[in-house]
């Protein structure tokens, strides 16, 4: 069995919000395979798909970004899930508007979504699809994170969404790292 986790905000006044891009590709990748992530269970919202005789839950985690591990914690325990077999699709400060980047590990770059998870797990050796956000040096982090998601970066967000259903389609299919090698140069 696999999880991928899109991160987010709950409740509607964090929708369309630049934190909540994990949510967005998630939700954007579950209705192309007919689904809707809208069962409850363990402070999430999720649905399952088999894709490639493989089970797979599609999170979107229902405490605050900072609490996100928790709830990870509680599918991977429930479910069995291994490590390894978990894709967290996360927004990322250090990437513009337009690009992505899977990676194996590394440090929560500050992002609380990605800290609490570490912290949780007890590892930072799970696999990650950063979606570029930008950063505004001008505007504090918290506000421009939370910020609505303006028109441009919404169109741009629009057309990576085929590009994004494609990387979590290989994914169930590719050894990581050809995963990396085919998506990580565009």
């Amino acid at each position: 069995m696999k999880l991928i986790v899109g991160l987010g905000n709950p409740t509607k006044e964090y929708e369309n919000t630049r934190h909540n891009i994990g949510f967005m590709f998630l939700d954007n990748y579950a209705k192309k395979n007919g689904l809707n992530i809208n069962r409850e269970k363990f402070n999430g919202l999720y649905n399952i798909m088999t894709k490639n005789n493989q089970s797979i839950i599609l999170l979107k985690p229902q405490s605050y970004m900072n609490l996100s591990g928790e709830v990870i914690k509680k599918y991977i325990d429930y479910y069995k899930i291994k490590i390894d077999d978990i894709l967290i699709i996360s927004d990322d400060l250090d990437l513009p508007v337009g690009k992505y980047k899977l990676k194996y590990k590394g440090s929560s770059g500050g992002h609380n979504g990605l800290k609490n998870i570490e912290i949780n797990l007890k590892t930072n050796e799970f696999k990650r699809l950063k979606i570029g956000i930008s950063n505004n040096k001008l505007m504090d982090t918290k506000d421009y994170v939370l910020g609505k998601i303006n028109n441009d970066e919404l169109n741009m967000y629009m057309q990576m969404t085929s590009n994004i259903n494609e990387i979590l389609d290989d994914y169930f299919i590719l050894n990581f790292d050809i995963l990396m090698s085919k998506y990580n140069h565009r």
